[in-house]
């Protein structure tokens, strides 16, 4: 049987730690999945993580514990499984959700090329990395250049930094709106709904599916949360 955590602690503070800031409950230092010490560059991150496990009640758990996710995957997954990370981000400029459209109807057909051509072309101008836009699922070859080019731009992101764009490329499909907030270009309000634009007009049409709706509103707190803990840094 798996080991399950309860809460022993009175209270869960911040204290200042040697590269930036730790969690104690009470006197125990949180330390991450892989036993390195939790510690964030900020105070203000560390009183989130804080206040997530002050707020337990009983058990632990770890799901409503997002900032300390977040602080655990930028401190592990980020260093001992980078250039994994970064080659999987990479690979979604070769399926770029921007870059696959509705052949039918107009009206959808339009909307997408109104708010996705532009960000097409702040890639192709400003990221060196022109990719063409066909109709339909079948996979397109992009250039390789262009390819190249998006992978050169995930390149320099560490830890927090990499969690996040992880976690923006994975949940919308686009790498391409995922830099865009990096380089803050949109917000990560803004490129979420231009990630849902097909969702979005199915539920004009057809109306909201409770299931759906659920699995949406748990991406979109993930999405924006992790822009809320790189503000925090």
């Amino acid at each position: 049987m798996a080991f399950e955590l309860k809460r022993f602690w009175e209270q869960a503070h911040v204290v200042k730690a040697e590269g930036g800031f730790t969690v104690m409950l009470d006197k125990r230092p949180l330390k991450t999945p892989m036993k390195r010490p939790l510690i964030v560059p900020s105070e203000a991150l560390a009183a989130e993580i804080a206040a997530e496990w002050q707020a337990i009640e009983g058990k632990v758990d770890h799901a409503t514990l997002p900032f300390t996710q977040f602080a655990h995957a930028g401190l592990d997954q980020a260093i001992d499984e980078r250039a994994e990370i970064a080659a999987k981000i990479s690979l979604y400029g070769e399926t770029d959700l921007l870059c696959y459209r509705a052949e039918a109807p107009q009206e959808l057909v339009s909307r997408q090329a109104a708010v996705w051509d532009p960000l097409l072309q702040w890639s192709a101008e400003t990221l060196g990395a022109p990719l063409t836009a066909t109709t339909g699922i079948v996979h397109l070859a992009q250039p390789e250049a262009s390819l190249k080019a998006l992978a050169a731009q995930v390149q320099p992101f560490r830890g927090f930094q990499l969690k996040a764009l992880y976690d923006w490329v994975t949940i919308s499909g686009s790498l391409v709106l995922a830099l865009a907030v990096t380089k803050n270009r949109l917000t990560a309000e803004e490129a979420w709904g231009l990630s849902r634009l097909d969702e979005n007009w199915q539920e004009e049409q057809w109306g909201v599916d409770d299931e759906a709706q659920k699995l949406a509103d748990s991406k979109h707190a993930t999405f924006l949360l992790v822009e809320r803990a790189l503000s925090l840094i």
